[in-house]
């Protein structure tokens, strides 16, 4: 009866592997630093556009560029906590948020009017990359692509002011999810810094 009951255990299905959820930490946690001189205009964020299979989707994707950088892969047990583009909505926000308000696009008249009786300049993002890519099997960076366009609001629509392509790379500290993870989150704070940069150069 013992061996029989062994027998009866061993066949039993192994406990399935847990999936990992992740996102980008906590992000900002104190107060901006008090050197970063006389606030900016609002500025009205509208939501992040994701483009193509990242429309919706929450897989951790990679790519291998030196077998064919055509085909977006997914971790099976990887996943983010939020599809990408809200991930790096976030992100922008914090960022944008240490010098200016951010508001979001379409809230209220009264509310989103500046000092001179005009809303605030809409900034739209289109999300067209985010994955993990290797370009050789022991070697992969993060690789983040926005498509950043500044436009005013004008009782004939939106007005366009600018546009520009954010590319960010950087290196995985490791060649699998968790390294995709972090190398993600790096080039997204780089790629919200670059932004900011690009906002202040335009409104000036």
């Amino acid at each position: 009866m013992f061996f029989a009951t062994l027998a009866g255990c061993s066949a039993l299905p192994e406990r399935p592997e847990r999936q990992m959820m992740y996102d980008f930490g906590i992000g900002v946690v104190g107060p901006a630093p008090s050197d970063r001189g006389a606030p900016l205009p609002p500025i009205a964020l509208a939501a992040v556009e994701p483009v193509g299979a990242l429309d919706g989707s929450t897989a951790v994707l990679y790519r291998l560029d030196y077998a064919d950088g055509r085909e977006l892969r997914p971790y099976s047990r990887a996943r983010w906590s939020m599809p990408p583009a809200q991930l790096v909505r976030q992100r922008l926000a914090d960022r944008l948020g240490q010098r200016r308000a951010v508001l979001v696009a379409g809230e209220s008249v009264a509310l989103s009017r500046g000092k001179e009786g005009r809303p605030p300049s809409v900034l739209h993002v289109d999300l067209e990359e985010f994955s993990q890519l290797f370009t050789s099997p022991t070697q992969s960076a993060g690789l983040v692509r926005l498509r950043v366009t500044l436009a005013d609001n004008t009782l004939f629509g939106e007005k366009l002011l600018g546009q520009r392509l954010v590319v960010v790379q950087r290196p995985a500290s490791s060649n699998d999810a968790p390294g995709a993870v972090r190398a993600l989150a790096d080039a997204t704070d780089a790629a919200a810094q670059d932004v900011a940069e690009w906002l202040e150069q335009m409104q000036r």
